[in-house]
Parts: C-alpha cells; sequence; structure tokens
C-alpha cells in the first residue's frame, strides 16, 4: 500500500522566502490574509497551518535590514482567531523555549486547543541570536548545548501542567509550584514540531516531536535525515511511525516546464535582492562586504573568525566559517557563480517545479520513497500563495491514490496520524479543577 502524503502549510513572512515586494504580495497585518490563507489550506485538506515567529526585527551591521518580513499580530491571537473561522485545519505556532516560562505556555496552548477542538501544535524553537534576546529580561543568547536543556526543561514543566494536579518543580532552569486552571484539553497535549538540526536537535526531536520542520530537501539528503531521526526513535520507546518528517518546500506551477523554470527563476531573484545576498555572505565571512559587486565574484579575502558581531550570534557563526567558505567557493568556481548566484544556490529551499502532475509526481516519489512523510509548503506569496496549488496539484495527488479526499477525523493528531501521548495518573482528575494556583 502507498505511503499517503501530509502536507502543511506555512504562512509566508518570517523567513527570506517571502517576496513581500511583490505586486501581488497582500497584508502580512489584515486579518483577512488570514483568513483566505487557512481557508484554502482547509479547502486543500492540509494537517495544518504554521506561523513562524519574529520576535526582534532583523539587524545586520547594527541596521535593520529587510532580508524577511516581521510585524505581524501575535501568534496565538491569529491562530484563536483562526479557530472561530475553521473546523479541521490544525494550528501551528512557533513559540520560543528560549524566552518563554512553562506555566504562560502551558496555558496559552491549552486554551487554544480547547477553543479549536484539538487543532494545536506547537514549534519548540530555540533562538540563537543576541537581537532577539535583548528584548527580555534574560538578554544576550545561550549555546546551543544549554539552549536544548531549557527547551528540554520547559516542555518538561509544561507537561506537568497539562497533566493536572499540582506541579512543584525544581530544575536548574524553572522553579515552579502551581497548578493549570484549565481541564485537560482535547488532545491532552498539543502536537509538539520540531526542526533543531544539530545531534541535539535530532535527539530532542526524536525523544519529543510529532512532526519535524526539515532543511533537507535533496531525494539523497532527505533520505539520510529520515533513517537517522527514525532510527533513534526506538530507543525513546517510540515507533517510527508516531513522528513524521515533513521538510520545507516552496513550489512554482507552470503550464509547461519551461514556463515553470522561467517562473521559478523570476520569483528567485525577487527573494535574494543585491543587498541580501552581500548580507548573507557577510554573515559568514564576518567581515564588512558592502564594497563588493554581488554580481561579481566572491571576496578575495578569507573570514574573519573574530567578526561574529556583525550578526551577534546568528547560527552561521556556531560553525567552521573557514570550511563553509572554502565549500562556497569551490561551488563558485565550479558553477562560474557570482556572488549574488551563490547565495540565490545556497539559501533555497527544496523546490517542487513544473506543471501541475509533474509537482504532484515529484512531491509522491520523494515521500514512497522516504525522503519525507511529506512536506510544510512555503509559499511566496500573501495571502494567495497556496491557491494555484491547492486548485491543480491537489486533484493530481488524490488521482494518484496518495493523498485524503475528506478529513476522517477532528483533531490534529487524527490528521498526522499520530498516537495520543501517554497521560500520567494525576492526568484523570476532575474536569473541574478544585483550586487553583499560579506558577511563580
Amino acid at each position: 500500500m502507498k505511503k499517503q502524503v501530509h502536507l502543511a502549510a506555512h504562512f509566508p513572512g518570517v523567513n527570506n522566502t517571502t517576496v513581500w515586494s511583490d505586486p501581488a504580495s497582500g497584508s502580512q497585518t489584515d486579518f483577512t490574509s488570514f483568513v483566505h490563507f487557512a481557508r484554502t489550506a482547509e479547502r486543500g485538506l492540509f494537517d495544518f497551518l504554521f506561523l513562524a515567529e519574529g520576535l526582534r526585527l532583523r539587524e545586520h551591521r547594527g541596521q535593520i535590514h529587510d532580508l524577511d518580513v516581521v510585524g505581524r499580530p501575535d501568534t496565538f491571537t491569529v491562530l484563536n482567531a483562526l479557530a472561530a473561522v475553521t473546523t479541521h485545519l490544525g494550528l501551528g505556532g512557533t513559540i520560543n523555549t528560549t524566552f518563554n516560562e512553562p506555566y504562560e505556555v502551558a496555558k496559552q496552548f491549552a486554551s487554544l486547543d480547547h477553543l479549536s477542538g484539538g487543532r494545536a501544535a506547537w514549534n519548540l524553537v530555540t533562538s540563537s541570536d543576541a537581537f532577539t534576546g535583548e528584548n527580555f529580561r534574560r538578554g544576550g543568547f545561550l549555546r546551543p548545548e544549554q539552549r536544548y536543556q531549557r527547551a528540554a526543561e520547559i516542555l518538561e514543566v509544561t507537561k506537568k501542567f497539562w497533566d493536572g494536579g499540582d506541579v512543584d518543580h525544581r530544575g536548574e532552569q524553572f522553579q515552579v509550584r502551581g497548578r493549570l486552571d484549565l481541564p485537560p484539553s482535547p488532545q491532552g497535549y498539543p502536537v509538539f514540531l520540531q526542526s533543531g538540526d544539530s545531534d541535539e536537535g535530532r535527539e530532542f526531536g526524536a525523544a519529543t516531536a510529532d512532526a519535524i520542520f526539515s532543511r533537507h530537501g535533496s531525494l539523497a539528503a532527505g533520505q539520510a535525515f529520515y533513517r537517522d531521526l527514525k532510527g533513534r526513535m526506538p530507543r525513546y520507546g517510540r515507533r517510527p511511525d508516531d513522528l513524521k518528517i515533513l521538510p520545507a518546500a516552496t513550489f512554482v506551477l507552470g503550464d509547461t516546464p519551461a514556463d515553470a523554470l522561467e517562473r521559478a527563476d523570476h520569483v528567485r531573484r525577487q527573494q535574494v535582492s543585491g543587498p541580501t545576498a552581500i548580507a548573507f555572505l557577510e554573515q559568514v565571512w564576518g567581515r564588512d562586504l558592502s564594497a563588493y559587486d554581488p554580481d561579481g565574484p566572491l571576496p578575495d579575502v578569507d573570514p574573519d573568525p573574530a567578526g561574529v558581531n556583525i550578526t551577534r550570534g546568528r547560527v552561521r557563526h556556531e560553525r567552521d566559517t573557514a570550511t563553509l567558505a572554502k565549500q562556497w567557493r569551490e561551488l563558485a568556481e565550479a558553477g562560474n557563480l557570482s556572488i549574488r548566484e551563490l547565495i540565490v544556490e545556497t539559501t533555497a529551499r527544496q523546490s517542487f517545479i513544473g506543471t501541475p502532475a509533474e509537482v504532484a509526481e515529484q512531491i509522491d516519489d520523494y515521500v514512497q520513497r522516504d525522503a519525507a512523510d511529506g512536506f510544510i509548503l512555503v509559499p511566496h506569496l500573501t495571502p494567495t500563495g497556496l491557491d494555484e496549488f491547492v486548485a491543480k496539484v491537489i486533484p493530481e495527488l488524490q488521482s494518484r491514490g496518495v493523498y485524503r479526499t475528506e478529513y476522517t477525523g477532528p483533531t490534529l493528531r487524527d490528521h498526522l496520524a499520530t498516537p495520543p501521548p501517554p497521560r500520567s495518573p494525576a492526568s484523570r482528575r476532575s474536569q473541574h479543577p478544585e483550586s487553583t494556583l499560579s506558577a511563580h
């Protein structure tokens, strides 16, 4: 029997995939944009809608830079409002584990799960930069191992709140004593999404996640990640099918293959402007490269290892920049690529390009060959970016027998076919708590 394809939709915005300057792009803040996007995803029988999170303005070398869109309304406000205008679509929010508190997160997600009838999902992310930290009391940024320690502990404490009863937790990150003032929600726990790719991130995902938002797009890389992640699960008492791996993917459709390729090239050049290409290169080089022509060759100088303050804690600076620069030079020389062309190639997500039938075949092939269980689609336009896909590609997937023709259950766990999490004895308390204590 063929595997079924799972699809989710990323609302464009907090990423450099969005072409917010395109005349066809709509508002990032008007509620009608969110409604249009959500209803299109639900019409396409998607598992869930997914909001990323922007907790800061994007700075680069001390200046605001339009690498991606910020200024979106609060995630929980948007998702709770969308619960009222959809009936089946899962509602996922990216909520930071580095700068939030367990009781607050537990109550917010339990509320969303209640108000949506069991459709809440939490994308657990850690923060890797100092810009975000300056907006919070903690300040600064944590090293990778500390970020995942805090993420694991915030998840542990929120689960205690969701399980019910009195919580008395004393850990390295949190000292909490309290009780959640809500009955158990329809799903018990929200669906857990995770996207970390370090070894710590993979272990965290194998132990806790219901779905992984992967960046591995090519077939070979996807298959390697799929084997590695699912191979880690048995040591946590989990079955491989308990976790869905959903790489991010873009798509461009055309009436002919040539038409689709032409459209795709136009979109990528909108996404990577000259200043954006230089900014991405500076994040690796750690130098001011503003004097270089983005349509010219790579700099003849080497990266500056001390130049981390250019982006103050961005993920790229936790890698060996000299090795990465060497790889980029080899890639540029082999393809005779300019700076902009190199950034276009190295920052691209998995992209499905072709006619609707060709795109459906490509998606199905990845899933059947265990490179993914499906995809989180990242359209480049707000809010109409999914319209053509739903109208033209979904019927092709259905005709291949690999995509649902109707929702078969009310909750997001039903859509993903993930089992309900184990519940502690304390969770079988009365649906009406006897007392309410606030965490402190």
